[in-house]
């Protein structure tokens, strides 16, 4: 049986891992949805983030840490504990506001897309298991904008229409930052 050749253009991708290699071809017209999702989520975390620091009343997570997670969440004890603990809903109160507006702001303008869509993803695990019901099953939509923030960092997308390209072109000692820094392209891209 042969076994079909992948281009090795731009729009082919591979990867391997432990013994399992998957590879697929994306059409050109996915550059333009990648796009879309970076900048959908984006404008959503933007728009949570600004809605929670300009609201009348202060945002405080402190009530729903400690009475609005569900007793069949499996990390309702760590919830309370966080809900309960002063100095961490102090830090909460600002991580996740603040959080949401520079995440949401990173992925609009494109820079450090990597970074800001790991800690988008992680905001949505935790929120997953904070909102949890399993009624329809274990897929939610936290779950699923968490798998949009993984999805928009593998893509790169700050490549797309973003400035993430021009800062890894960035010039350190005539050299292109990202290549001076090859650890950076986990944060960029």
């Amino acid at each position: 049986m042969a076994t079909k050749q992948f281009n090795t253009g731009v729009n082919t991708f591979e990867s391997k891992i432990g013994g399992l290699t998957v590879r697929g071809q994306a059409h050109s017209l996915s550059a333009w949805f990648v796009l879309a999702l970076r900048l959908m989520v984006g404008y959503a975390f933007l728009a949570a983030g600004w809605a929670k620091l300009t609201a009348a009343e202060s945002f405080s997570a402190a009530g729903y840490l400690t009475n609005g997670v569900p007793k069949a969440s499996p990390m309702l004890g760590m919830f309370h504990w966080m809900g309960t603990t002063p100095w961490f809903v102090d830090i909460v109160n600002v991580a996740v506001p603040w959080g949401e507006l520079f995440i949401g702001l990173a992925l609009i303008i494109g820079a450090f897309v990597r970074l800001a869509a790991f800690f988008g993803a992680f905001m949505m695990l935790m929120f997953y298991f904070g909102n949890w019901t399993v009624e329809h099953g274990i897929i939610n939509g936290d779950f699923a904008y968490m798998l949009v923030f993984l999805a928009v960092a593998a893509f790169g997308a700050g490549h797309i229409l973003g400035l993430d390209a021009r800062i890894e072109r960035y010039e350190v000692d005539g050299e292109p930052l990202v290549e001076k820094y090859p650890a950076l392209q986990y944060i960029l891209g």
